[in-house]
């Protein structure tokens, strides 16, 4: 065959995975309008999904015939490189899809997970949609119609879930039932009461009212499940989770060898700020434990400049424009122009498992609003808890996780990748890839002059990291290794310098998640190794700003590819 008509049945076999794809995702959101909005995909916003046992049997048997299809129908070696990856790609959607339904089904032991169709499903309309917003308001009135359905279908399917995750779907529902007898209003640009809203509004109220009182009465009663994995169905889990070629023993053996290089290099920078802040104090002894009350009496003493509740947020617009700045005269990477990033606070019934996150654009409608969502702690928390937390969470950790959360982390990170000509990578995006990136910028951003060489703002960039490091470790024996609380608490309290009430915080995360904790330190370890490579490979030819601009060109790909991707 000649190179013309290689090239030519090339793009064919190309044209044809491309069309493919698009028939199944069609079909996906029809089935799924919840997820066709987060997608960005508009036409099925006025219905959510069918829950309950008969269509989610039909789902897995819907994914499987299309994962043999692709067997049948694509011819593997006619794809371009590029095409290849995407078709590895859908295949590990498609292979973890299954195999979370026959052996990690949420919809069976996890009532959160009904709460995400009862609130974000109509929040998203609000914030992300760039419909109309009297079209919006439309939607949601008819969307909100489902409530019922949903809950119907918890009903059925919820039999044994963990006491913790009923706590916490018990939580969000009391911050359900005041987002749609308040909150919607003022999301939605309507009156307090006014139609159409209010009809849907009154009837998802009380039906929630309904499902809290089942909830507290009937499930938690009986909300004896396990939580834990195990460690044979966590190694699987983790394989899928990270499709990065590495098997869960080795990501705890580099997980504690990289604990203890990152403790030593915290005493280091504690070290030359003591006399600083205790001029009158002897630096403790040169062993274990005094090289841990060094680190831990300069963080305390560092965490008292912190901003007030009413301040967290204002605090986080501020430090923005420095950090933004800061990347464009260092000339880091080019940032998204016009920028869509929305600093807002987080939602109540959203709160309760993470302090920030970012809502990105989504990929099929790239105009619309991301979303930096930062959560102040509850009013219901205790004078002492609501201290700690802002100790915490100090003007020093609100730069990181700025840092980590917008620029240049996952915001720019994910408009990057809504860039990408392939749907596939759009659709399917890398956790690790995200994660691992958002890490990574930490502490690029230091070591390229961000914070003028301030020793404590690197200190808690190196706790920052930590804590990505230390989570691998919490992932792994928090499901694999039987620890209780308490040991979970010392590993964060005592070797990751956490406050109890963010120790506290994470292993509620831990017993709600799996796998999804293990991707930040990987996928850190990842980018680091590559720039490494790439840097020392280019020589005085390296240009930073072209390193990142050439990663995140590719979308958010599995980190397994990047080497390849990135020569």
């Amino acid at each position: 065959m000649s190179i013309d008509a290689a090239s030519a049945a090339m793009a064919e076999e190309d044209r044809k995975l491309a069309d493919l794809f698009r028939q199944y995702l069609e079909e996906e959101c029809r089935r799924h309008p919840y997820w066709a909005t987060q997608l960005g995909t508009h036409e099925h916003d006025d219905r959510l999904d069918d829950l309950s046992a008969e269509a989610r049997a039909e789902d897995v048997q819907f994914r499987r015939a299309w994962r043999q299809r692709l067997e049948r129908n694509i011819r593997l070696p006619q794809l371009s490189r590029a095409a290849q990856i995407d078709l590895e790609i859908w295949k590990h959607a498609l292979d973890y899809a299954l195999w979370q339904a026959e052996q990690d089904d949420r919809f069976r032991y996890d009532p959160r997970i009904y709460g995400e169709y009862l609130t974000d499903s109509v929040f998203l309309l609000f914030t992300q949609s760039t419909l109309p917003r009297e079209r919006n308001v439309q939607n949601a009135a008819r969307r909100i119609t489902y409530i019922p359905r949903i809950i119907a279908a918890a009903q059925a399917s919820l039999h044994n879930p963990p006491r913790v995750l009923t706590e916490v779907a018990i939580q969000r529902t009391k911050g359900a039932i005041a987002f749609y007898e308040q909150d919607i209003y003022t999301l939605a640009g309507e009156r307090p009461g006014s139609e159409p809203l209010a009809s849907p509004c009154r009837a998802a109220a009380a039906a929630l009212k309904d499902y809290l009182r089942w909830l507290e009465r009937d499930l938690l009663p009986r909300s004896q499940g396990d939580w834990r994995l195990g460690r044979e169905k966590f190694a699987r889990k983790l394989e899928f989770e990270l499709d990065a070629g590495l098997p869960a023993a080795d990501v705890v053996r580099l997980a504690e060898q990289e604990a203890d290089r990152v403790e030593q290099e915290m005493w280091y920078v504690a070290r030359q700020l003591w006399g600083r802040l205790f001029p009158s104090r002897p630096l403790p002894p040169d062993d274990p434990d005094g090289r841990r009350s060094t680190i831990r009496s300069v963080l305390d003493e560092l965490s008292k400049d912190h901003p007030s509740v009413a301040e967290l947020v204002p605090e986080i617009r501020r430090s923005v424009d420095a950090i933004r700045q800061f990347i464009r005269d260092r000339r880091l990477l080019s940032l998204p122009e016009p920028d869509r990033c929305q600093i807002v606070e987080m939602p109540e019934f959203q709160r309760g498992y993470s302090v920030a996150y970012l809502n990105p654009a989504p990929p099929l409608d790239p105009q619309a609003a991301s979303l930096y969502a930062v959560a102040p702690p509850p009013a219901h928390w205790p004078p002492e808890r609501i201290q700690a937390f802002l100790r915490e969470y100090n003007r020093y950790m609100l730069q990181i996780l700025t840092i980590h959360e917008a620029y240049p982390g996952h915001y720019v990170q994910l408009a990057y990748a809504n860039r990408h000509p392939s749907l596939i990578r759009k659709v399917y995006a890398s956790g690790v890839f995200a994660e691992g990136w958002a890490v990574y910028t930490e502490q690029m951003m230091l070591d390229q002059g961000y914070g003028n060489g301030d020793p404590a703002l690197r200190l808690h960039q190196l706790k920052f990291y930590l804590r990505a490091v230390l989570n691998a470790l919490l992932d792994h024996h928090m499901h694999c290794s039987n620890w209780d609380d308490a040991t979970a608490r010392r590993l964060l309290m005592e070797r990751g310098f956490q406050t109890e009430g963010e120790a506290e915080g994470k292993i509620l995360r831990a017993k709600q998640s799996s796998g999804q904790l293990s991707t930040y330190f990987v996928g850190r370890m990842a980018f680091y190794r590559l720039r490494q490579q790439v840097q020392r490979r280019r020589g005085d030819m390296f240009d930073l700003a072209r390193f990142h601009e050439e990663v995140l060109s590719h979308g958010t790909v599995p980190v397994k590819y990047l080497p390849e991707l990135v020569q």
